[in-house]
């Protein structure tokens, strides 16, 4: 996040340079530390209203609004600050277009899904990023665990990852996730057509003391959303989905009677 750590160099050498602490300048503009902390970590962008209120703080003129990152601007880094905004999530709303999201996968459906990477990964690199993606689903055991929705394309039910046994354990630990109540899962039912999230996968993330952020990711390319009318589009456009979508008990009943085609006897 290049452009996005100059400008947090910047707005913290500006906040030095008046004397004041992350605390006291959060409080002048409004905000909460953290946020300035993630802002001069280069993790966060302020929205226009946030860098109004920090240049007259600072007397900065209209430099830090003027300055912002461009919203379209290319993200270096972004799994990394999506993986650290996860890590903090009260709240998190995944949308999967054509696979399991990470923090749900199960060992082998992960071993799957990171094997078929190009240029392939060596035996050590795969094992290595299997163990951390298992590490991410750890928050879902974790004290103070987030509320977790997952709403899934049925694409992600009949693409078979990893043979037919891997996709029959997967779906049975979606089931164990929702019938445990850690997770909700709703499913896009090919029936309905086109709907308003089958452009990328998406995540929404609501946290305790910051703005909520939105995260798209495509081939390649991947992007933390954090204007809040990007991030107000967005979470529109996940709430239309879901309308849409089948009610827990139908999507559980979905979800096990793909697994028992494939193969689940349990």
């Amino acid at each position: 996040m290049a452009m996005t750590s100059t400008y947090g160099d910047w707005l913290k050498q500006q906040r030095e340079t008046a004397g004041l602490t992350q605390q006291q300048l959060a409080d002048a503009a409004v905000m909460t530390r953290s946020h300035i902390a993630h802002i001069e970590a280069g993790r966060r962008t302020p929205s226009k209203e946030d860098a109004r209120r920090l240049d007259e703080v600072l007397n900065t003129g209209n430099v830090l609004s003027s300055f912002l990152p461009r919203e379209d601007a290319a993200v270096a880094d972004y799994f990394e600050a999506a993986l650290l905004l996860e890590q903090q999530a009260v709240r998190i709303n995944e949308f999967a277009l054509s696979f399991v999201p990470g923090i749900l996968q199960t060992e082998r459906y992960a071993r799957a899904v990171l094997s078929k990477s190009f240029p392939p990964a060596s035996d050590e690199e795969c094992d290595r990023l299997v163990v951390t993606r298992l590490e991410r689903a750890k928050i879902l055991d974790a004290p103070g665990a987030p509320v977790v929705w997952a709403t899934l394309d049925e694409a992600v039910l009949r693409r078979v990852v990893g043979g037919r046994e891997v996709m029959a354990e997967q779906l049975m630990h979606l089931v164990c996730l929702a019938e445990c109540r850690r997770v909700r899962v709703h499913v896009l039912p090919f029936a309905l057509g086109f709907h308003p999230l089958m452009e990328s996968m998406l995540s929404l993330m609501w946290f305790e003391d910051q703005p909520p952020v939105a995260y798209s990711e495509g081939l390649r390319m991947g992007k933390v959303h954090d204007s809040p009318s990007v991030v107000q589009e967005l979470q529109g456009r996940y709430a239309l989905a879901l309308s849409d979508a089948l009610p827990l008990k139908e999507s559980v009943a979905l979800l096990r009677a793909t697994a028992k085609d494939y193969g689940h006897h349990g």
